[in-house]
């Protein structure tokens, strides 16, 4: 589920710990209060929706070794090989792009390659052992016959020359009063910083590189981790900044700056001096000038496979009907890293907030309200003697949840004997955490036509929804989103499916209208669905709430409801089939039609 606005939490003392039943299972291992280890192996999995096989596949898509599944990081590649293996062993058909279960958004790592050389006066200054060029969203301009001109110290302007003075140089900056200390070494800071030693933006705009002389302290692996980028981005256009004082004259050189900035560059304190034909650094004033520097930064942009969506088909068993889709789908991606914290004090606190929350009609709670939370630290340090660090959001319920239970719907179908008439189209989207990027570019770019799906279901975070986790909240509750809004055919659909259960589910209509809850609101527009409801197809959204651990290093695999994610589970894959066997689904026209009273 997409955030609509950044969570922040105070890790405060909270709640007193939950204690710990034990149960002598195959592996042996103590349980939580819900009945579930804190790991589980893997295991195959059978063709019905089951508990257990919910549990298996989720275990592992939400596992630390997912890394967070961020869109434009390793995580996502992770999670996806995870899906497409899956459905390539049940047999989908895949969907993707050239044959593949893959839809690749491009995302592109940069960086500069080995062969990049910096020369002082014909002089050679060395790649990694002397200097490093920090990637940007561009390729630099180019550095030929730029003379060095010392420009003061990063970040304090009244030590730093002027923006005429830096203009077409190559400006050679110390690092920051914070990072190098009087004695100390140079380059306390971060070794991976995005602008390297960038000073003021605007005074070296106009400068060819902008050298910061910060890289003594670094070892040959982070020296070289610099040019190493570990996230992936999307092609943008550079944003100009514009102002009712600014000629065109000046708005064209903000143009050239943007396209082609100066290259930002880490160097040694020795490499540096050379630079100025001197021994050393110390005493050189704001203004002095140096050598003529040249060099060839060769700057490349390379694609990955950070950013994919996942897409398959079961094709349907009428001939005709089979040329139409019912469209099945959840995120692959969640929010990836955070700075670690413990894992059970944490826990601890977003427990006791969700109770405040539930019992102050699910606003924020105030700083005052915070501040009265406590946590019994020596309960939880009566079960775990040592802080656990947590870095990782495994983001189980969101969107682990709905990926499996998508993937479990794939397995049964594939099961049957005689598949529904038409076909149905799984598409696991990236990025819905990053904007719902992957939707947007699977609509733009759809492996079927669009007019085509004639519905599109769409699953978010089914995996909790416990009366702990919002008011209402129950064994049978699943909050349905949209259904009705732009097909009545659909939303009588979704009903007429869950009263044929033995128990009907209780589907929770409120998030349809405005609501006064923080963090709740336009729930509609936060999820994959709402591209596919532009495009003018039905949609269904399914989901059991915004708990405490939403969006937190505690939304882990052991504080999923198992038994009610596996009855929703198995409702979601009876009304993909209702839909794919019965009627198409029409559009209301304009004018949404939602029920007021649910029997």
């Amino acid at each position: 589920m997409q955030s609509s606005s950044p969570l922040r939490t105070a890790l405060l003392a909270a709640a007193i710990a939950a204690p710990t039943l034990t149960l002598s299972d195959v592996q042996a291992q103590a349980v939580n209060r819900y009945g579930n280890p804190e790991k589980l192996a893997p295991a195959p999995t059978a063709a019905d929706i089951t508990q257990r096989d919910l549990q298996i596949r989720l275990y592992q898509f939400a596992d630390d070794s997912m890394m967070g599944r961020q869109v434009g990081r390793l995580g996502n590649q992770k999670g996806t090989d995870y899906i497409a293996a899956e459905v390539k062993r049940l047999g989908l058909v895949p969907a993707g792009d050239n044959g593949t279960y893959f839809q690749v958004l491009p995302y592109r790592l940069r960086k500069f390659t080995s062969s990049s050389r910096l020369t002082v006066n014909g002089n050679p200054i060395r790649w990694n052992d002397e200097f490093v060029a920090v990637p940007g969203a561009r390729a630099p301009q180019p550095i030929v016959n730029a003379d060095v001109i010392f420009g003061g110290t990063q970040g304090d302007t009244t030590t730093q020359i002027t923006a005429a003075q830096a203009a077409g140089k190559f400006v050679v900056l110390l690092p920051a009063p914070g990072s190098r200390g009087a004695g100390g070494p140079v380059g306390q800071r971060a070794f991976g910083g995005p602008r390297g030693g960038a000073a003021s933006a605007s005074r070296f705009d106009g400068a060819v590189a902008v050298a910061t002389v910060d890289l003594d302290a670094l070892t040959p692996a982070q020296r070289a981790a610099i040019n190493e980028p570990t996230v992936a981005s999307q092609p943008s256009m550079p944003r100009i900044a514009g102002g009712a004082d600014a000629d065109s004259l000046t708005l064209l050189k903000r143009q050239l700056s943007a396209l082609m900035p100066p290259a930002q560059i880490r160097i040694t304190s020795a490499a540096a001096a050379r630079l100025f034909a001197r021994a050393n650094l110390d005493g050189l004033a704001a203004g002095t000038p140096g050598g003529v520097v040249n060099a060839m930064l060769d700057f490349v942009e390379l694609p990955t496979n950070y950013g994919r969506n996942v897409v398959a088909v079961i094709p349907g068993s009428d001939p005709v009907l089979k040329n139409q889709f019912v469209a099945v789908g959840a995120h692959n991606d969640h929010v990836g890293f955070a700075p670690p914290v413990d894992k059970d004090s944490i826990k601890a606190f977003n427990d006791q907030k969700i109770r405040w929350q539930i019992a102050n009609d699910m606003q924020q709670p105030t700083i005052e309200a915070i501040q009265s939370f406590r946590v019994n630290m020596d309960s939880i340090r009566r079960v775990h003697p040592t802080p656990r660090l947590d870095s990782v959001n495994n983001g189980a319920d969101d969107d682990g949840s709905g990926s499996m239970a998508v993937l479990e719907i794939a397995e049964a179908i594939m099961a049957m004997d005689v598949k529904p008439k038409r076909s149905t189209l799984f598409v696991w989207h990236t990025g819905e955490e990053g904007g719902l990027v992957g939707s947007a570019y699977y609509m733009r770019h759809p492996t079927v036509p669009v007019d085509s799906i004639v519905a599109a279901i769409n699953v978010d975070m089914i995996g909790r929804g416990r009366a702990e986790d919002l008011p209402g909240g129950g064994d049978d509750y699943v909050a349905v989103i949209g259904s009705m809004f732009d097909s009545k055919d659909l939303g009588e659909t979704v009903q007429a499916v869950n009263k044929k259960r033995d128990k009907p589910l209780d589907l929770d209509y409120k998030f349809d209208e405005p609501t006064t809850w923080g963090g709740y609101n336009n729930i509609y527009a936060r999820s994959d669905h709402i591209n596919y409801a532009r495009q003018g197809v039905p949609i269904a959204f399914f989901f059991t709430g915004l708990h405490g651990d939403y969006h937190q290093r505690s939304d882990e695999a052991q504080y999923i409801d198992y038994p009610h994610y596996t009855k929703i589970t198995q409702f979601i894959k009876d009304l993909t089939i209702e839909v794919s066997n019965g009627p198409r689904p029409r559009l209301n026209g304009t004018k949404p039609l939602k029920p007021k009273v649910i029997g």
